[in-house]
């Protein structure tokens, strides 16, 4: 395994290492709350960060796997691709924002906005997220082990979301729509690859998209 300590390296020397890596496993110690950590990464590598980072952890990520043994700021794994975030403590808001792929999983609790225009990632939160997260979600899953906060999903397209606490309230066109099969399916895949225990698929309430804001309907033209 490669070191890096954030207190002797610079955050370019080691971003531009990860980013030239194509195998193997690295370590970061010391990272102290620095700003995009780990970010752009190109390939299946393991990265451990032994702390909390600022803002945009592992943004851009494609194929790497990155572990987070603290806290992030704000928008961890922005415009995601693929790979994985495993963040050990809380996420701040908007995370995972307009990702396109890969898995974050919080294990503890996101703030506000969390998924906001996510294009295809799947999120995993083991505790509580904030008000208007999921706001204009187009694709992909959110997994909310805990309650979520005001305006869940509003304007949002075709992402799925899953609820096993309190929803204080719905956004804009989103709707608690019924678990079908395929949907507790989809469910038990998250938990497993979100490392949550203690629930089951069934504890979930599923929400989405009613289809009337994003669909021209000329009854509502004086609306327009």
């Amino acid at each position: 395994m490669t070191e890096f300590d954030l207190t002797s390296a610079t955050l370019r020397e080691m971003n531009s290492s990860l980013q030239d890596a194509t195998s193997g496993t690295y370590s970061i110690v010391n990272p102290r709350g620095a700003h995009a950590i780990a970010c752009g990464l190109k390939s299946e590598i393991g990265v451990t960060i032994a702390g909390s980072t600022g803002y945009y952890c592992a943004g851009m990520n494609q194929l790497a796997r990155v572990h987070v043994k603290g806290s992030v700021g704000p928008g961890a794994a922005e415009n995601m691709m693929s790979g994985k975030l495993i963040v050990e403590g809380d996420a701040s808001q908007y995370c995972g924002a307009t990702a396109h792929g890969g898995t974050l999983v919080v294990k503890g609790n996101a703030s506000s906005r969390c998924g906001i225009s996510m294009k295809g990632v799947d999120i995993v939160v083991h505790g509580n997220i904030g008000h208007m997260s999921a706001f204009m979600a187009q694709s992909g899953n959110l997994l909310v082990c805990g309650d979520a906060g005001d305006a869940l999903g509003d304007s949002l397209y075709e992402a799925r979301l899953f609820v096993k606490g309190a929803v204080k309230s719905l956004g804009a066109d989103c709707i608690e729509k019924e678990m079908r099969a395929e949907h507790l399916e989809i469910v038990a895949d998250l938990l497993e690859r979100g490392e949550v225990t203690g629930a089951k698929p069934e504890d979930f309430k599923r929400y989405g998209s009613a289809r009337q804001l994003y669909n021209f309907n000329i009854d509502n033209v004086g609306a327009y």
